[in-house]
């Protein structure tokens, strides 16, 4: 369990730190309202001990914070300058006591205690209750709504189409109806429907009798009779030929289908969920999709949220992938460096889950030691200063909503350009400088103040 202190006394800090510690939770500090402010956007927290008065703000404002974000964690207000309105308000806001200085060592010991018994409690029925979505994790309001709708059209015999880019994990709701149906226990048929061309997927879809075609040398069940009494999920459904598109909705129509070469119709029942990452609207406007068999399968749409909407769920994510890869290649790896997550928090996934995973498996393969850091390769920070043309202008790829240090950043630039500059020297100063544009005394001026630098190494 993870706890956050925020309290501007450090000596304060010590104290409540040794004692969560005590009770086994991961501690994380801050002095004022703005440190805490960025380490609740990168990080759930169990529990909170917040100090009233601060700096820059106040408990009451952080305690929003949280329970904004997650609004199950507990959260405890201290403080000097008690009052009743301020206790009424806290704990209207969800706060789970509250406590004045000087507080007794006993009293807030039992105190922590009493929430951690209550947030194991908590946890032991919440994971009875996510174990149905084994996959699907995090806590934003985003997963959190496709959790909620999974368990509310699970039950019922409808079609599903699923919506969102490529590698959101469309493919792990669909196996999720599928588990928590009443059909849970038959067959659940993936086929994607871009693999193919029009006439394979036909042919694996509808099944063919012998002699159908030429190969066709016995007789084979298509998949939407291998899914009888079960799922079938037609991932890509966008990408499904018109021709095809036709054929299909007849046979949600009808529930029967004809294999190629056969004059006899086969009655199937199969729960059919779809999912696309294209727009199938727009498609439909464009003539490359069926309206009435878009209707027929988007019954019930969900929409798979892509991680930069969900930046606050990575930490759960690269938590759970950790621990299948460290299984997978036999590493002793205990956690993450806070570098890494930063990159990882800000990175600009356009492959989603999937592109973390592939980030992660290579950091795995070549690390060396039970901290997981952020490989070489990975190196340039996601707020980098990229430069597209020298003789033009920089381009900031993203700009985080927290800001950035610019005077690190022209720091690194320099630093870098100089590196490159020495490199493309073979080591002569008097020729960087000129590479560089400088004159060999501005040159030196600025080798020597970054020479002792880890970046730089002559």
């Amino acid at each position: 369990m993870r706890a956050l202190i925020v309290d501007d006394e450090s000596n304060i800090q010590e104290i409540l730190s040794i004692l969560l510690e005590d009770f086994g939770f991961q501690v994380d500090r801050a002095s004022n309202k703005n440190e805490a402010e960025k380490l609740i956007s990168q990080n759930y927290y169990d529990l909170a001990l917040l100090d009233l008065r601060l700096p820059d703000g106040s408990g009451i404002e952080i305690l929003k914070k949280l329970k904004e974000k997650n609004p199950k964690t507990e959260a405890v207000i201290i403080t000097a300058f008690a009052s009743s309105d301020t206790a009424v308000e806290a704990i209207k806001l969800g706060a789970y006591d509250y406590i004045s200085k000087p507080f007794e060592l006993n009293e807030l010991r039992l105190l922590i205690r009493n929430v951690k018994n209550k947030l194991e409690l908590e946890k032991k029925l919440a994971e009875q209750k996510d174990s149905k979505f084994e996959g699907l994790i995090g806590k934003s309001p985003a997963i959190q709504l496709v959790k909620e709708t999974i368990e509310k059209v699970a039950s019922y015999d409808i079609n599903v189409l699923i919506i969102g880019e490529s590698g959101t994990g469309k493919d792990l709701v669909a196996r999720t109806i599928h588990k928590l149906s009443h059909r849970a226990d038959k067959p659940f048929v993936a086929i994607n429907c871009a693999s193919l061309p029009a006439e394979l997927l036909e042919s694996e879809l509808f099944g063919y009798k012998k002699g159908a075609f030429t190969g066709a040398t016995s007789d084979k069940k298509g998949l939407i009779e291998e899914a009888n009494k079960g799922t079938l999920f037609l991932d890509e459904i966008g990408e499904m030929p018109m021709q095809l598109q036709a054929k299909l909705l007849r046979f949600i129509e009808t529930k029967k289908i004809r294999p190629l070469g056969s004059v006899k119709e086969v009655d199937v029942d199969v729960r059919i969920i779809s999912a696309t990452n294209k727009n199938l609207e727009e498609e439909i406007e464009k003539g490359n999709f069926r309206e009435d068999l878009y209707y027929r399968l988007s019954t019930i749409t969900i929409r798979m949220p892509s991680l930069k909407e969900r930046r606050e769920d990575i930490p759960l994510i690269v938590e759970s992938i950790l621990k299948e890869l460290k299984e997978k290649y036999g590493k002793d790896i205990q956690g993450i460096s806070p570098e890494f997550l930063d990159y990882l928090m800000q990175y600009d996934y356009k492959g989603n889950i999937r592109e973390l995973k592939n980030i992660l498996e290579k950091a795995v393969i070549l690390s060396e030691g039970k901290e997981l850091t952020l490989p070489r390769y990975e190196s340039k920070s996601i707020n980098s200063v990229y430069i597209d043309d020298p003789e033009e202008y920089f381009t900031v790829k993203t700009f985080p909503e927290e800001g950035v240090d610019l005077k690190k950043i022209l720091s690194n630039i320099e630093k870098s350009l100089i590196e490159k500059a020495m490199e493309k020297a073979k080591g002569n100063k008097t020729k960087a400088s000129q590479i560089l544009g400088l004159t060999f005394r501005e040159f030196r001026y600025r080798f020597d103040k970054y020479k002792n630098s880890n970046r730089t190494d002559y």
